[in-house]
This record gives structure tokens, C-alpha cells and sequence, in this order.
């Protein structure tokens, strides 16, 4: 039997929203394997930033992963220059800032919700898969979702419901193109520190001691937690592995609410006095 490889050489991967945090530690980790990693990223200075890391082996693209053309363009612009792409990371999402009761949601922050977290994966991967069926190699699709799709989370009822979306256009993807040898499976992370999420920053001072007691883990995650399972999801370890969701949650969703008290013993109730982090302003 011969060992799976956890190599990339040859491959050409593309993460979107890869400028910083979770998806610029995939690119990274990615063009570490041995692949073209390839970026496309909203923010002008994130581009440049993630542009000097990758050096010349990568591409990065300034585009819109919600927009048509922008990812049109973007793909036509991997056609060229490699001629094939094998991975494809689905990674922007963002609940924007929007925590508040569901009867005071708008209905255009219901489409600014949909087109960040679902939409955009509809459009950039309807824009992939014809560059990806072309090398007849199969290839690897991860869509990025969160732990907030499989239990409840006051105050942000339309980001859950798109995010739960992207389990079901994970599952029905992977068997339409496992004939082809496309895997597709998803990743959903607890909350993880990074600069769109700066959690560990945001925890009200009294109560730091406690970060290990929330999650069975001991931490936050980490964007590097979150490029290792991408590793393994782009590359031969995987390889009959197609339709699922990695939950990269430091065993949260297995907690179930239970988390551990100042002492070391579990409970299910509220172990400090207030939301726990800091107030703004």
C-alpha cells in the first residue's frame, strides 16, 4: 500500500477572501505544499500584502467574489497563466456586523447577508468548475461554513440560515460531480481569531482566565486550525472523502453548552454575570 501524499506539487488552488486571516493561512499553507496559490481578494493593501508573501509562484487577483464578472475574469485569468485549477477554496463569509432581533433585520440586509455568505458561492464555483473538469484530474472543492450552522445563535438568524444553506449545497454538489471525481465538503469553524473576528481581544479582562473553560479545547481557534483541515481536504488523505462537514470547533458542538467552571467541574449554566466581553465605546 503506498502512503497517501500530503503533496501539492502541480496543483493550482484558488482561495477566495485569502488576504488575511483563515484564507491567506490556507494560500500560504497551500503554496508550502508545493501548489499555485492563487488569491482573489477584495481589499487593495490585503492583496498587496498576501501578494509579497506568495512571491512570484503565486497569483493574487483584486476582485469581488460575489460578483459574475469579477470571477469570470478571475478564472479566465488562472486559465491562462496555468491552464488548469484543482482546488478551490469557497472562504469569504462574514455576518457584517449585524447582531440584533430577526423582526429588525431589513430585507436589503437579508440579500447583503445572502450574497456574502451563500451567493458568492453559487457564482465563483458555476465560474470554476469548467477549468476544473478540464485537466480530467477530479480536484477538491471546500466551502467554508460555521459551527453556528448546526445549533442556534440569538441575534444573527439570517447568517445561520445561510450558512445551514451551505450544508445543503455542499452534500448535493459533492454527488452531482463525484462521477467526475470533485469532492466537495465544508469546513465549519467555532469562532476563531482573526482580524475580521479579533475575539481574543474582544473578552472583557476579568473574565481571560475563563477562554479556557468555554470550549473542551482550552482556545479559540486559530487560522492555522483552519488551513490544516483545508490541507487535508485538498490533498490524497481525503481521497474518498466527499459530501461531509468538518466541525473545527475545539469540541463545542460536542459540549453541547457544557463547559467547565473556575473549580474544573462541568456545567451547563452561565459561568460569569454578564455577555462576557468588553462594551462598546
Amino acid at each position: 500500500m503506498t502512503a497517501p501524499s500530503i503533496r501539492l506539487d502541480g496543483k493550482v488552488a484558488l482561495v477566495t477572501g485569502g488576504g488575511a486571516g483563515i484564507g491567506r493561512a490556507i494560500a500560504e499553507a497551500y503554496a508550502a505544499l508545493g501548489a499555485k496559490a492563487v488569491v482573489v481578494e477584495i481589499d487593495p493593501k490585503r492583496a498587496d500584502d498576501v501578494r509579497a508573501a506568495l512571491g512570484t509562484e503565486g497569483l493574487v487577483i483584486t476582485g469581488d467574489a460575489r460578483k459574475t464578472a469579477d470571477m469570470t475574469a478571475a478564472v479566465h485569468q488562472i486559465g491562462e497563466r496555468f491552464g488548469r485549477l484543482d482546488i478551490l477554496v469557497n472562504n469569504v463569509g462574514d455576518y457584517l456586523g449585524m447582531g440584533k432581533k430577526f423582526e429588525r433585520f431589513t430585507e436589503e440586509e437579508w440579500d447583503a447577508l445572502y450574497h456574502i455568505n451563500l451567493r458568492h458561492m453559487f457564482v465563483t464555483t458555476k465560474a470554476a468548475l469548467p477549468l476544473m473538469r478540464k485537466s480530467g484530474q477530479g480536484g477538491s472543492i471546500i466551502n467554508f461554513s460555521t459551527i453556528e450552522a448546526f445549533r442556534g445563535i440569538p441575534t444573527c438568524p439570517i447568517y445561520a440560515a445561510f450558512k445551514a444553506g451551505v450544508t445543503g449545497f455542499t452534500k448535493s454538489l459533492a454527488l452531482e460531480m463525484a462521477p467526475e471525481g470533485i469532492r466537495v465538503n465544508a469546513i465549519a469553524p467555532e469562532t476563531t481569531d482573526t482580524p475580521q473576528v479579533p475575539v481574543a481581544a474582544a473578552i472583557a479582562p476579568q473574565y481571560k482566565d475563563h477562554i479556557k473553560r468555554w470550549i473542551p479545547l482550552g482556545r479559540f481557534g486559530t487560522p492555522a486550525d483552519a488551513a490544516g483541515c483545508a490541507v487535508f481536504l485538498a490533498t490524497e488523505l481525503s481521497g474518498w472523502v466527499t459530501g461531509t462537514t468538518v466541525h473545527l470547533d475545539g469540541g463545542a458542538l460536542a459540549a453541547g453548552g457544557f463547559m467547565r467552571t473556575p473549580e474544573g467541574r462541568w456545567t451547563n449554566v452561565p459561568v460569569v454575570t454578564d455577555h462576557g466581553f468588553k462594551r462598546p465605546g
